[in-house]
């Protein structure tokens, strides 16, 4: 139905940056909703931040200042530009999405994680 492929990921120095990109393929009505969230190792997941098919942003406290969330309709590619890495922004980062298909309605995808390594 729906297939969403992130990129991006890898191991950074704190005080890095890395851009993470999602891109949602497949047979669907719309693309609605689109965020990413992250896990840690013993942690349970935990949203990153999310953009509204309109461009409305929420980010996670943590999350404010340093990281940027944007979207490329046309793409149906959401993005996540990470700055300031700290040791703690170490996890497996997912993104998300809130999709319309003909089958299934309005229903969520996962993607498979992308791994973000920050080193002290």
């Amino acid at each position: 139905q729906v297939q969403l492929v992130e990129s991006g990921g890898g191991s950074v120095q704190a005080g890095g940056s890395l851009r993470l990109s999602c891109a949602a393929s497949g047979s669907f009505l719309s693309i609605n909703d689109m965020a990413w969230h992250r896990q840690a190792p013993g942690k349970q997941r935990e949203l990153v931040a999310l953009i509204t098919k309109s461009g409305s942003i929420m980010y996670a406290d943590s999350m404010k200042g340093r990281f940027t969330i944007s979207r490329d309709n046309v793409k149906n590619t959401v993005y996540l530009q990470m700055n300031s890495l700290k040791p703690e922004d170490t996890a497996v980062y997912y993104c998300n999405a809130v999709a319309q298909t003909a089958l299934r309605g309005m229903s969520y995808y996962w993607g498979q994680g992308t791994q973000v390594t920050v080193s002290s």
